[in-house]
């Protein structure tokens, strides 16, 4: 392990430490002894797993916490992933990428050689402005996810740490980003959601479609985004709730309330908020130069909105606040990260890292990034670009000093915390994947979210139809006929009235001067130029909002949504309220 020595050691955690912990992060316990030093397994042979006394979590927590070694304490902070869509079966491209990534072949052998605390699923989706922290892709359907995940909790059982239960999560946004998109609902997205305006509709959506991530073993959703889109942001774009932070706020409140209902941790991110920059943190170190009254008040309501309603999580972001600490990305921050989050909006709950692959973290070695971003406040450390050296990098400094043992302890004892309270929620069956209540869910949201930014408010279009879009969407283009026909709507493949389809990406040049609609399936900047003399918006292309759109321009519904952003020379809706 890098030289690093093993020596066998045992939590020994302060009673007064241990106590406020619990006072100001978890639910109240009676004080409890430290333990006394003993021996323990080392990080090739796991301790077997401690018995921890049914009740609160947090003293579930506080139990478990205080029979952990130095290797299980670092392994549960943190949540890498891993190549494979099996935990113990995998392709000789995914051994040779878990070698590099860990040493080891398989996720289960990661897990065991860590003592992992949890570990995120990954995947591409289309238009992903995520792509470039997504080194591979181990999700493919409901079925194979829910094999994977089983197989990954049955190696985590063996841990020390077992009786809490093993993360796992994924960026399941809906929109742009959305990992599993095969057999279950999938979800309009969050600007479409904000056109809805209905946090009781968001609310309802996220529990169905959360329901069935727990379903699949999937126990931590990396969503909502409680980013505010006060710039252009392309990275961020639909994923946000809209321009308004008192009406994102409502929404990421239901959304957070949706998900945890029904067994799924749902994470606010990206603190302190990356639609305050137009920069994008795959890339490059975003900047925020507003001052700290500003985002306070324009970028911090959602995030203080997800805490009210209970969230578990909230993911820092590779942000630079220039009026608050400069140069130093959010996520290494203890301004922001501590005095803020945790000080200021009375955050309680576990600190998860923005990918710690992506190029803002990676000025750091894997464990000196590692050891700086729990310092900074962070609980979970996520995506480190080497397994092996971001563990190591903990247990030295945790031996070493630099990493203070009460820092670790009150890392491990949140996550461990948040296991307690996941496993004591309901998680339904997967016969519940895609279900019709669910799917209706999903619809009255879309259909919430269609807006007329230009022309008569509702009034079907003249038939037949003709369906075209910009390059890349012929899957969009067939939904939307689809509906088209089952709404009683001739379609046409040349010579009808043309209704374009724009999205993630499209400019100017990808309209149609001669659309009698066009439509905007991402964020409406676009329409902008467009010259249709109808302009309407869904926001997203899930099948959703196909339908809802297909009603709209059969004339059997009514475009009620209003556009959470502003579109210059161009009204939030032509209907009147």
């Amino acid at each position: 392990m890098g030289g690093v020595p093993i020596r066998p050691r045992r939590a020994s955690v302060a009673v007064a430490a241990l106590t406020a912990l619990l006072v100001s992060g978890c639910s109240g316990t009676a004080d409890r002894p430290a333990p006394t030093p003993g021996p323990t397994g080392t990080s090739a042979a796991p301790s077997t797993p401690a018995t921890t006394p049914p009740g609160d979590p947090a003293a579930r927590a506080a139990a478990l916490v205080a029979t952990l070694s130095d290797e299980d304490l670092v392994g549960q902070v943190l949540m890498p992933y891993a190549y494979g869509d099996s935990a113990t079966k995998v392709s000789p491209g995914s051994a040779a990428g878990n070698q590099a990534l860990a040493g080891v072949d398989t996720p289960a052998e990661m897990i065991a050689k860590y003592r992992l605390g949890g570990l995120i699923l990954v995947g591409f989706s289309a238009d992903d402005p995520t792509k470039g922290n997504q080194e591979t892709t181990n999700v493919d359907n409901p079925k194979q996810v829910h094999e994977l995940t089983g197989g990954l909790r049955a190696a985590a059982g063996r841990l020390a740490a077992g009786p809490a239960p093993f993360l796992i999560g994924t960026d399941q946004e809906y929109g742009v980003v959305t990992r599993i998109t095969n057999d279950v609902t999938v979800l309009p997205s969050a600007l479409a959601a904000g056109a809805a305006g209905d946090p009781a509709l968001t609310e309802a959506a996220w529990r169905a479609a959360g329901a069935e991530l727990a379903a699949m073993g999937i126990n931590i959703d990396f969503a909502p985004v409680a980013d505010v889109l006060a710039t252009r942001s392309t990275v961020i774009g639909s994923r946000s709730y809209g321009a308004d932070p008192k009406r994102a706020a409502a929404q990421v409140g239901g959304a957070v309330r949706g998900l945890q209902a029904v067994g799924v941790a749902a994470t606010l991110k990206h603190f302190p908020g990356h639609g305050h920059s137009a920069d994008d943190s795959h890339q490059d170190l975003p900047v925020l130069t507003q001052s700290a009254a500003a985002l306070k008040s324009g970028a911090w309501p959602p995030f203080t909105a997800g805490i009210g309603a209970g969230a578990m999580a909230v993911m820092s972001g590779h942000l630079d606040a220039r009026t608050i600490d400069p140069g130093t990305p959010a996520t290494f921050s203890h301004k922001l990260l501590t005095d803020i989050l945790r000080g200021q909006l009375g955050f309680n709950g576990v600190v998860i890292t923005d990918g710690m692959n992506m190029p803002p973290a990676k000025r750091w070695a894997p464990g000196e990034a590692a050891v700086r971003a729990l310092n900074a406040g962070n609980d979970l450390i996520l995506m480190t670009p080497n397994v092996g050296q971001a563990y190591d990098g903990l247990l030295a400094a945790l031996r070493g000093g630099s990493l203070a043992r009460a820092r670790l302890v009150e890392a491990v004892t949140r996550v461990l915390t948040m296991k307690f309270r996941l496993a004591a929620l309901p998680t339904a069956e997967m016969s519940t994947l895609n279900a019709p209540a669910h799917r209706a869910a999903a619809d009255a949201l879309a259909a919430g979210a269609v807006t007329v930014l230009r022309g008569a408010c509702g009034g079907a279009v003249r038939g037949p139809v003709t369906v075209t879009s910009s390059g890349g969407r012929d899957g969009t283009r067939a939904l939307l006929t689809e509906a088209l026909t089952a709404a009683g709507v001739k379609v046409a493949p040349s010579g009808g009235t043309v209704v374009h389809l724009v999205g993630y990406g499209d400019g100017a040049a990808d309209l149609r001067a001669d659309a009698a609609v066009t439509v905007a399936m991402d964020t409406p900047y676009v329409l902008g130029k467009a010259k249709s003399p109808t302009l309407l918006a869904t926001y997203s292309s899930s099948r959703a909002s196909m339908t809802a759109l297909a009603a709209v321009l059969a004339g059997k519904a009514r475009p009620v949504g209003r556009s959470p952003v502003t579109v210059p020379g161009l009204p939030a809706t032509t209907c009147a309220t």
